[in-house]
């Protein structure tokens, strides 16, 4: 007999046997949904001395400014992910150079892999979630309308590397950190 791939009849909040949480458990056929965070994809992509960033024309933090970034589809490597997301975003083209962090967001069940990357080419537009994209030198970036904690983390990362740091990849900041701001 196969497992069902969705539940058939009433579905009750219960703790299965042999788990330790609670779940979602089918009362008829014994189905139990198994609801995993959600994996992010994205890149902080360079031209020279410039970083890549979308502004979003979604929700939420619809008009902030991010990195090109998004979950990860079915079947689809981490960095194809970030490579899709660029692509999706701002019309970018990319090579994956390493990566630069792993972003633990336990409150939203989400993990996030951010990549070092590079545009293979500075021709860049909005895609169907952004409402513009733009080429920042760190100087430039508008620090003020960064639309989530990761992507100013990760912003921070990158130019720690940059600045010839470890290239390890990086972690969420410790809570004192400046580039660690809270909220959101």
């Amino acid at each position: 007999m196969t497992a069902p791939s969705a539940p058939r009849g009433p579905v009750t909040r219960a703790v299965p046997p042999g788990d330790n949480r609670e779940r979602l458990v089918c009362g008829e056929c014994g189905f139990i949904l198994y609801d995993n965070p959600k994996i992010v994809v994205g890149s902080v992509a360079r031209w020279g001395d410039k970083i890549l960033m979308c502004r979003r024309a979604i929700d939420p933090r619809k008009g902030f400014w991010t990195l090109p970034a998004g979950y990860l589809e079915l079947n689809e490597s981490t960095r194809a992910g970030a490579e899709r997301e660029a692509w999706e975003e701002a019309r970018a083209k990319i090579a994956i150079e390493s990566l630069l962090a792993i972003y633990d967001i336990t409150r939203l069940s989400q993990v996030q892999l951010i990549y070092r990357a590079r545009l293979i080419d500075p021709a860049v537009s909005a895609g169907p979630e952004s409402l513009e994209v733009a080429l920042f030198g760190w100087d430039d970036i508008p620090w003020e309308d960064i639309a989530f904690p990761s992507v100013r983390w990760a912003l921070h990362h990158e130019h720690e590397v940059e600045q010839g740091g470890d290239p390890s990849p990086r972690s969420n900041p410790p809570p004192d950190d400046p580039a660690a701001p809270q909220g959101l």
